[in-house]
């Protein structure tokens, strides 16, 4: 896809989003059923994934752990927010690689330390550009991917969660 394709799908898009602002409020969902074991089978939309304990509280590495999914959702994100940024302006990327990675001290999950945070405590965002663009280029084009990447600024700007439940019987 290039600049014109990008700006010619959305630009009807963006249009009725600037005529009705409401229409731009979009809810997504996610769901996940408690399964077998220490488990959550969550429905991604593209496939069903089996999530549990991690191999350092316990698990036996066989399910995907939560917390390497949010990693792997914000390189999902950042990587396609990349390239639509780099589409858009024309900056030449022939290829990226984008890698998150993530400090957890376990001790704060398990509960062997209330002081310790159960969470990670830093996150490190990568990204490895096989590019001829210039300095300039680039310091936009990560300006940018940051600003437009919606799990990143879910992540450094933490959004308010309510929790709520309901009872079966």
């Amino acid at each position: 896809m290039n600049a014109a394709d990008l700006k010619s799908l959305q630009a009807p898009i963006k249009e009725r989003y600037r005529q009705e602002p409401k229409a731009a409020m979009i809810t997504l969902r996610a769901e996940g059923k408690i399964g077998e074991g220490v488990t959550c089978n969550v429905q991604t939309g593209k496939a069903l994934v089996e999530a549990g304990l991690h191999p350092a509280t316990g698990g036996t590495g066989l399910s995907v752990c939560s917390g390497d999914m949010l990693l792997e959702s914000l390189v999902g994100c950042a990587g396609v927010t990349l390239r639509a940024v780099a589409t858009s302006l024309e900056i030449p990327l022939r290829d990226a690689t984008v890698r998150a990675e993530g400090d957890l001290d376990f001790r704060g999950t398990l509960a062997v330390s209330k002081d310790v945070p159960a969470g990670f405590q830093n996150i490190r965002l990568c990204f490895d550009l096989d590019t001829d663009a210039t300095e300039e280029q680039i310091a936009t084009l990560l300006k940018l991917t940051e600003r437009y990447c919606v799990v990143y600024q879910t992540l450094a700007h933490p959004s308010k969660i309510d929790i709520s439940h309901t009872r079966r019987k």
